[in-house]
């Protein structure tokens, strides 16, 4: 009686086991989708305010100096031609860039800033928020609305920042056709730090999975051209972000947790992006 008592007690644990690998796989493929998403989700709302920018101040990825300073014609205004052209391979939809262009011309000594703020997340994890505003003290007040009301908190400047650097991040889809040993070498060859393949989901579809090249900021641009010329799908989102130099493994609640205070966060229209040391 004993044994099968032990038995049944072993094959209970062992479900129970399951469920939680399971549970936690699932709330892994939830986190990242969520975060394609929303990172998806963002591109027009950074395009809007770049196309703001361009036509207010004479550099940037700007809108607002753009066509203030050189109008609204790109044959001449090559600083607008540019943010234009990335808008298209973005597919920004043409309503938004007029939409913005008018706006940008109406109004009157608007400019922008560029702000980072800092968070200590769940489990240990540092959080990195990156605004671009024209109201940095609307940003500010919103952010530490919403991090209060997830009962995170705050940091303090250089807290959080100090683990993470400025890096490349080349989006290369998992195409049938694209081999991650190909991938590796043509990458590191033209001067990638790293390659990281796409987690394990059976449930993704291919157009989800993606490779991320890692680059140093000032490699970003050759590695691209030499990948592109290589004939590997890099996607439009690439770009500069912050990488985390050491990333933190955290249980289910905390990783629960950090993934609602991070989407609370990127649902302000100031913020462009959200980084986190939380491994994926």
């Amino acid at each position: 009686m004993r044994a099968a008592a032990a038995r049944v007690r072993r094959g209970i644990a062992m479900r129970q086991s399951s469920c939680r690998e399971m549970s936690r796989r699932a709330l892994k493929i939830a986190t990242r989708k969520a975060a394609q998403s929303l990172r998806r989700d963002k591109i027009n709302n950074r395009i809007s305010k770049e196309v703001a920018k361009a036509l207010l101040l004479p550099t940037f990825v700007f809108f607002l100096s753009s066509v203030r300073e050189g109008g609204a014609n790109t044959a001449s205004n090559l600083q607008l031609a540019a943010v234009l052209q990335r808008a298209r391979e973005l597919n920004v939809s043409k309503e938004i860039i007029e939409r913005n262009m008018k706006k940008a011309k109406d109004t009157e000594n608007q400019s922008f800033s560029e702000i980072l703020y800092e968070v200590f997340g769940y489990g240990g994890v540092g959080i990195v928020v990156e605004v671009l505003t024209d109201n940095p003290n609307r940003s500010s007040c919103q952010i530490r609305e919403v991090v209060k009301k997830c009962r995170a908190k705050m940091a303090g400047s250089g807290s959080v920042l100090f683990d993470f650097k400025r890096a490349g991040v080349l989006y290369v889809k998992a195409a049938a056709d694209v081999s991650a040993d190909e991938l590796f070498v043509a990458a590191t060859d033209a001067g990638a730090e790293d390659v990281i393949e796409p987690p394990e989901d059976e449930e993704a579809s291919l157009e989800d999975r993606v490779f991320k090249v890692i680059t140093k900021a000032e490699d970003y641009i050759p590695v691209k051209s030499k990948l592109v010329e290589a004939g590997f799908p890099v996607g439009v989102d690439s770009g500069l972000e912050l990488v985390s130099n050491a990333q933190v493994e955290v249980d289910d609640e905390a990783m629960e947790l950090n993934k609602g205070l991070m989407e609370k966060l990127l649902e302000l229209d100031d913020v462009d992006a959200v980084y986190s040391s939380q491994k994926a």
